[in-house]
């Protein structure tokens, strides 16, 4: 099955889902589902609030379907309180929260309040730089429950697209070199020669030197988280699209070729690439979605042979998740892709779906169907 050519087909899978979501989960906060299809919920300052109304944004501006319009225009404003909540969750992850509701809201409808909104999360996000270290803060707690000032992590590289928006958008430069300042030090000290990247750097959060990298949510300090790698790949992309600077570009491209030539046969990776052992390790669909997703804009971003390969790359994945991992005929299953794994160190959602899996697809299918908006910058 060529998943470009059917996108058609898959559009009509994925509307049954889009429908049955809606009638199901109501103002719910979908986040997980284990083997059932049963979505868990969180409340609204949990980082993975904006994905479900960011699939239904995608799908309204595709199709100009109301419902989803209506659906998802109140998200915003549900999370806008936390921003100034001291015992809310809201952290470097506002862009994943605020850039698929208040930013795409305001870019389709014009919006006032949602570009208002989404100032706000931009402010909120460029208080957590820290000048001396160059890096947004990651987090707000440790694994142990104690505030954690020097943190920073490879999967704020998909936040940075609210500061260059939040930039275009005031016309003040400083949200952007804060931008760039972030993605430049993780250059330095979070991409590897080979492409593979770590998930946390600790530095001195006072005098801003670099300490160690940490394992966080890859199998140690020196593996390959798979997710990260995937966030490394469409990060650096998005930073070479805001800035054009071909350091950006090259760091992508270093990560996607890691990310490819290290895939097992069928396309989607299990949780970490440099894992001891195989046996009885999951895989991580939502790695392979993303990956996916960051890979056709790569492709639009090279030429020649590195276009094709790039964009078939992302067709055999896009094709393996849809034949092997997603569900389109259990009713009663709300999610559309299984075998994702969350945080497999601490055991947290290992091997069920994941709604930002299910966001990452639905917005590659969206791109490889030639939508032409982007919810990430």
């Amino acid at each position: 099955m060529n998943v470009i050519a059917n996108i058609p087909e898959l559009w009509k899978r994925i509307e049954e889902k889009i429908n049955f979501l809606m009638e199901t989960v109501g103002d719910g906060i979908p986040d997980h589902a284990d083997s059932t299809g049963g979505y868990r919920f969180r409340r609204s300052d949990w980082w993975t609030s904006g994905f479900y109304p960011g699939i239904l944004w995608i799908w309204y501006d595709l199709t100009k379907d109301e419902r989803c319009k209506t659906a998802a225009w109140h998200r915003d404003a549900e999370m806008e309180p936390w921003l100034l909540h001291p015992e809310g969750e809201m952290n470097h992850d506002v862009g994943f929260q605020f850039l698929p509701t208040a930013v795409i809201k305001h870019t389709l409808t014009g919006d006032k309040e949602a570009r208002r909104r989404g100032l706000a999360a931009a402010n909120y996000l460029a208080g957590r730089f820290n000048p001396a270290g160059g890096f947004l803060r990651a987090w707000n707690l440790g694994p142990d429950g104690q505030p954690v000032a020097g943190w920073a992590i490879i999967d704020c590289l998909m936040n940075l697209p609210l500061l260059f928006w939040a930039g275009r958008q005031t016309g003040d430069p400083r949200y952007a070199q804060m931008a760039v300042r972030h993605a430049d030090t993780f250059l330095q000290y979070g991409m590897r020669k080979d492409g593979s990247a770590c998930h946390i750097l600790s530095f001195d959060p006072v005098t801003g030197e670099f300490l160690e990298s940490l394992g966080g949510q890859g199998f140690a300090p020196d593996s390959a988280w798979s997710r990260g790698t995937g966030w490394a790949l469409y990060g650096f992309l998005l930073a070479y699209r805001n800035t054009g600077e071909p350091r950006y570009l090259e760091a992508s491209r270093r990560a996607a070729d890691f990310f490819l030539s290290h895939l097992p046969e069928d396309g989607v990776p299990y949780w970490d690439f440099r894992l001891p052992s195989l046996q009885g390790e999951p895989r991580d669909s939502s790695a392979a979605a993303i990956a996916a997703s960051g890979l056709l804009d790569l492709a639009e971003a090279v030429q020649g042979t590195q276009r094709k390969t790039y964009q078939d790359a992302a067709g055999r994945i896009l094709r393996s998740l849809t034949e092997n991992y997603a569900v389109w005929d259990r009713p009663g299953f709300g999610p559309i892709l299984t075998g994702a794994t969350g945080n497999r160190p601490l055991g947290h959602h290992v091997d069920c779906s994941l709604i930002f899996g299910d966001y990452y697809y639905v917005e590659a299918l969206a791109k490889a169907g030639r939508w032409k908006n982007r919810i990430f910058g």
